[in-house]
This record gives structure tokens, sequence and C-alpha cells, in this order.
């Protein structure tokens, strides 16, 4: 019996499942690599027009290597949206509508990539995460004091044991190989983060369409909704989804910890075997934060549009008017379920309705007489030549572009004077004559004839005078010149 139910169970998730429905859909290598292409970086949308351009041009190569049908790009966006690999939304701040995946088109895309690029062995980060993970549980869930404290006390001693051995100069390092395969599962496990907030938005945007109708189907005086809004709770930020979001969110907001990860990715980026690691990886892991951050941040501003939009509903008394909207529709049906055996839907009632003559069509069709379109301007006029002061260009000159010629001269003769210095030093003994362009001109020749110190405690105050005359600094990592400018 048991047999069956799980048969039955995995034939629902086949019929279901849109991640399913994408990995055996017949060009899933098409599906993939377009979608993967172009929305495939957590938090990307395109606009509908911008995707059927890059799609067109996609299938005029792609048609080549497969069977492909003609229809357009827009035809099979259309598909992917109706199948769930797509969602398609209104654009916020323009007219338009915008296309990003779905937390299905996410999980499929994974699975193809893992399937593409397999994790051969267990690695010994994963079991490592594993029993640490499993060890702290039991003891987080143990409720004996004394094991609790015994286990707290063996971890303080195995602590102090590494203390003792690090002030002895016994410093054990992890090997290239171990640490590129802990990177490689740090970011297989953020993987997942784009399906999550895809999914997450899913959910809020149900629990939206709930509460609506919550509203609308129970009766005004038995709404406990109705009663939550109007006493200030909001739902949607309350609910299980919600408080689970709130406490990632406050995770990442929190600026200790957020200045802990940081500098934990920094000094990862900064190891010897970081070099080793493919210009893909680091890039990941040197985004990965920005991402987590990116999601959070509009998962948020979704939760609180939701939220006021259903307070606003709620306090506008457009519920009312749906309600009565609903009770005549209810009504309607009612009467025609009545007569439904006398009466065939297109029999005649005796009545006639005459419609208008002028074709309906929608506003956004409508395209307003702009005047100032067709305005050429005033009339051009012949001008005199004049005879330019050379002084005058030059100083046109300074204003719109660095003097690197002045800097590598300041430069080189700082250097010749007392050898390596750094971009304050400089600074101090040739002020910035052109302000802020100065001090980002000297910067641009550090990186290329110097060096850039990776330690986040060595840095340098760099000063100059703005156009307005106000004296400005600004705290920036210390730029060396290693040699001279030019060699």
């Amino acid at each position: 019996m048991s047999t069956l139910v799980t048969a039955l169970a995995y034939r629902r998730l086949l019929t279901e499942s849109a991640t399913l429905h994408l990995l055996r859909a017949d060009h899933v290598a098409v599906i993939a690599a377009a979608l993967g292409e172009h929305l495939g970086r957590p938090g990307l949308r395109l606009a509908s027009e911008d995707l059927h351009e890059l799609m067109d041009a996609d299938l005029e190569v792609l048609r080549d290597q497969f069977e492909l049908s003609t229809k357009t790009a827009k035809a099979y966006c259309d598909d992917w949206r109706n199948a769930g690999f797509l969602i398609r939304r209104p654009a916020g701040e323009t007219r338009g509508e915008t296309y990003e995946l779905s937390a299905a088109g996410f999980d499929a895309l994974r699975i193809l990539d893992q399937l593409r690029t397999p994790q051969t062995t267990v690695t010994e980060s994963r079991l490592v995460s594993l029993a640490a993970a499993l060890h702290q549980l039991a003891v987080d869930t143990d409720p004996d004091s004394s094991r609790r404290l015994a286990a707290l006390e063996q971890e303080r001693d195995r602590i102090d044991q590494e203390i003792a051995r690090i002030r002895e100069g016994e410093i054990t390092i992890l090997d290239e190989d171990r640490a590129r395969e802990r990177v490689q599962d740090v970011l297989l496990q953020a993987q997942g983060l784009p399906a999550d907030f895809a999914r997450v938005r899913a959910r809020f945007e149900e629990l939206n369409q709930e509460l609506r109708a919550s509203i609308l189907t129970a009766e005004e005086a038995q709404s406990t909704v109705l009663d939550d809004v109007f006493r200030g709770v909001d739902l949607i930020e309350s609910s299980d989804e919600g408080r689970t979001f709130a406490a990632f969110s406050a995770l990442i907001r929190d600026p200790e910890q957020s200045t802990a990860l940081d500098e934990d990715i920094l000094a990862v980026l900064g190891r010897d075997f970081a070099v080793t690691l493919p210009p893909a990886t680091r890039r990941a892991l040197r985004e990965l934060k920005s991402e987590m951050r990116g999601g959070s941040r509009e998962i948020h501003e979704i939760l609180t549009e939701f939220a006021r939009g259903l307070r606003r509903y709620v306090y506008s008394q457009e519920f009312r008017r749906d309600r009565a909207l609903r009770t005549l529709l209810q009504e309607a049906l009612a009467a025609a379920v009545q007569v439904r055996g006398r009466i065939r839907p297109y029999a005649d009632v005796g009545q006639e309705l005459e419609l208008s003559a002028m074709r309906m069509s929608s506003v956004g069709e409508v395209t307003p007489f702009d005047p100032s379109e067709f305005d050429t301007g005033s009339l051009l006029e012949d001008d005199v030549p004049e005879v330019v002061d050379f002084e005058e260009l030059a100083a046109i000159a300074r204003e719109s572009e660095i003097d690197f010629t002045e800097l590598i001269g300041n430069v080189n003769a700082m250097f010749r004077a007392i050898g390596p210095v750094s971009v304050g030093a400089v600074l101090e003994h040739f002020p910035a004559t052109q302000g802020v362009a100065s001090v980002v001109g000297l910067l641009s020749l550090a990186t290329k004839y110097g060096e850039v110190s990776a330690e986040p405690g060595l840095q340098e105050v760099l000063g100059w005078e703005g156009g307005d005359g106000v004296a400005r600094l600004a705290s920036v990592a210390r730029h060396r010149f290693t040699r001279e400018v030019g060699e």
C-alpha cells in the first residue's frame, strides 16, 4: 500500500511541478541555455521587449543546431510563462512588463548545473559541517544541564589548547586543496538563494491574495482579518513566512554580523590559495553578500507594499464595494442555476441591449500629441571666428581632463628624493591643484606603478580643496609608488 501511495504522490509531482516540466521538456537544452544566459543571475529582470530581442537573436543561431519551430521569441516566452518557468510582472516605474525567473526555473537550472559539473566525491568539508551541525543540535536540545556544561567545558579546553599551540608558534594552515574544496561547498549552498527568494516572494503574493479573499468571503461581523487590520496588526509580516524572513533580514542588516561577513570574504580572497581559484568562483564569492542583501531588500519592499496595500484596501472601504459585487454575482449565478433546465444560454429572453458602435480599446494605446517633439529650437546663426588664447584652451582642458603630466612630474620628483612614497606623502608636498581630480589621478597611477595595501587597517587620509574652496578629506587604502612613473 505504501508503494502505491508513493507512486501516486510522484505522479502528482510530475504533473504539478514546473521544475520537472522544464527538465522533461523536448528542448530543455535550449530553454536552460537561454534562460540561464539572460535571467540566470539573482534578482535580474529584463523588459519584455529586451528579452524578446535577445531571444530572437539567439534563435537565429540555435536553429542551425537544433530542430526548433518557427515561433518567435515572444511566443516561446509566453509558453514558458504559462509553464511556470518565467514570471511576468508590470514594470514599477515605466509602462510595460518585465520577465524574471521563477523559483522552479532557478531550481531546474541549479539541478542541470550540478549534473553538468557533478561533485564526484564526498568532500571532507561537507562531512565536517554535517558533524558540527549535528553535534550542536544535540547540545542545544539536551535538557540535562550537566551534559551541556560538560560539552561547553570540553569545547573551552579545546580552544585553550589551540590558543596555547598558536602562542608557541604551532600554526596549522589548511592546505590549498581543502581550502578550494570548502569554497566550492560554500558557493554550492549559496546557489539555492535565488530560488529561495523567488519562492518567498511567490508565497507572499499567495498570502496577500488569501487575506483579501478572506475579507470578501467572511461575514463582516465574523471577519478576524478586518479586526486585525483595524487594530494595526501587520498580518503579512506576522505570518510564519513573514517572521522567518524578518529574522533572516535582521541577520543581514545587523551591522556587526554584516561587517564580520565582509571581513571574512576579504580575508579569504586575500589568501594565497585564492589566486588559484577560477575568476568566476572569485567573483561569486565577492558578490555573495551583495546578492543576499539585494534579495533581502527586494523581498522586504514587496512585504511592505503588500502590507500597505492590504491596509489601504480595508481603510478605503473598497472591500465593501467588492463584497456587494460578489453578492450580486452569486445571486445571478443562483438564478441561472434555477432556470438552466428550462432556458438555454442562447435562448431569446425578449431583451435587447444596444452596443456602442465605438471601437473599444485600451487607454494605453492613446498617444498624446506633444508639440515639443516637433520643436527644432531657435534658428542657427553664423558665428564670427575669433582668435583663442592658448592659456584659455589649457584652462578648459584642465577642467575637463586630469593633468597627468603634472602628476607624473610630482611623483617622480618625490621618488628620486626619498624613494618609495605614498599618495598621501605626494599630496603633502604637492597639493592637488585640480581638487579631487588630482587625487583620483594619483590613485590611478599608484595602482599601475605601485602597490595597494590589502590590510583593512592600513589606510591613510588624503586631503584636497574643492572647487568651492572647502577642504575635504577621504580615508582610503594606502597606495604606494614603488618605482618611477613611466618606467
